[in-house]
């Protein structure tokens, strides 16, 4: 593995996602500006899905012109891209094209039209970010699973098979774009710790290139252990670990791809403190691709009806200027970069069940999430193992795995 990146989810400082409807390429280079000033590597970026594709067969080739622009200032700047597809559902908004609501309701998983005019949207954008040499890959879309199952208030129903054949299909279409680019599917954590969500851990951590968890520790975390707790700060460190236990590949990559001091429950004058904790805690964790920052810039005071949490998440604020977290991070990625960051083995593996209906145990309060903690404040730096490979010894070598303890061995 090399070196971990760091680079920073992009929210424009000007109109938010809406920026894309009067797109102004002098704001986009000025806002990755201040983004190369913190010496990051990578920003991932958000093409709303029904403004570029507003009809199931209408791709707005402008559109699409102003996505180059912003990789290509990206890459004068020393930032590679990473774009997300189908956007979807971003900061308690969904982005959804009218050919899939109301008069024409169909399920963005199963009908045959829909997935087909998904499919061509990714392959397009895939297509012509190709040739990018900063062009990173695709993400299928951001946190796509939180429209599958409650506690959206309406879903679009499916089964584990159908989510399974939907992430085969959309994945092939990203490759037939762009072969050989890192192309991944992201949930939000549901998919590890709701029982009947059907995206599942095993998909997360065996379909595409690498493993993608977003952590937020406004999930239960650091209501139930308080902000400066070892379960809040090592949360993301948790996601990355207990992603391994799926992974078919023993050493297969993790991106940190969504992360975050969400206020009031991490306050504004304690974030840089938990940004800190955070990222050296995920920096323990053995095959890390990556660590992306939510968010760039702050969202204006001038839009309304965010979640009043949404509106101070960024490293700078919405004139550009840096925060405490900011420095924090560019201080984390200088270090990286003029060192090699290779941590040990995690060679205590927790067992976690099998069965997707029993990933309740795996969320806060869960006998795994609370066992693992546990371990972690002794100093075990725990990982975790499924069930069914407990006892497969060549499993536990390959990935340096030296004990087994179930949660109820913990005390």
């Amino acid at each position: 593995m090399a070196a971990p990146r760091f680079g920073v989810n992009y929210t424009p400082s000007q109109g938010w996602f809406h920026h894309w409807l009067d797109y102004d390429p002098d704001a986009v280079r000025a806002d990755l500006d201040s983004i190369a000033a913190l010496g990051l590597d990578h920003v991932r970026v958000f093409p709303l899905w029904p403004y570029f594709q507003p009809n199931r067969t209408l791709i707005r080739p402008r559109a699409v012109e102003h996505l180059l622009d912003l990789a290509d200032a990206a890459a004068e700047r020393g930032l590679d891209v990473n774009v997300d597809g189908l956007q979807g559902h971003l900061s308690s908004f969904d982005f959804l094209p009218a050919w899939t609501r109301t008069w024409h309701r169909r399920n963005l998983f199963t009908d045959p039209d829909v997935v087909e005019g998904q499919a061509d949207y990714l392959r397009t954008l895939a297509a012509a970010l190709a040739d990018r040499p900063n062009f990173i890959g695709m993400t299928l879309g951001n946190e796509i699973n939180q429209f599958s199952a409650g506690p959206h208030p309406d879903p679009d129903r499916a089964t584990e098979a159908e989510t399974d054949r939907w992430l085969g299909r959309m994945l092939a279409a990203c490759e037939e774009g762009a072969p050989g680019k890192l192309h991944l599917h992201a949930e939000y954590d549901a998919c590890w710790y709701q029982d009947d969500m059907p995206f599942t851990p095993a998909q997360a951590a065996r379909r595409g290139a690498v493993t993608a968890v977003h952590s937020w520790v406004f999930n239960g975390t650091a209501q139930r252990h308080g902000r400066h707790s070892v379960p809040s700060e090592h949360h993301a460190a948790y996601l990355v670990e207990l992603s391994k236990a799926w992974a078919s590949d023993p050493r297969r990559p993790v991106w940190l791809q969504e992360v975050g001091a969400p206020a009031p429950l991490v306050p504004p004058a304690h974030a840089a403190a938990f940004t800190e904790a955070t990222v050296a805690n995920a920096l323990d964790c053995p095959d890390l691709w990556g660590i992306t920052w939510w968010c760039s810039h702050d969202v204006s005071r001038d839009l309304a009806d965010f979640p009043e949490l949404e509106y101070g998440l960024g490293l700078l604020t919405n004139d550009r200027r840096p925060k405490d977290t900011a420095r924090v991070l560019a201080r984390a990625a200088a270090a990286v970069r003029a060192g090699a960051n290779v941590p040990a083995p995690r060679a205590t593996a927790l067992v976690v069940p099998d069965d997707p209906a029993a990933r309740s145990r795996c969320g806060p309060g869960g006998s795994v999430f609370e066992a693992f903690f546990r371990l972690t404040a002794d100093g075990a730096r725990p990982t975790t193992v499924l069930a069914s490979r407990a006892d497969d010894t060549a499993h536990l070598a390959a990935r340096g795995i030296t004990a087994v303890v179930t949660p109820d061995q913990v005390r």
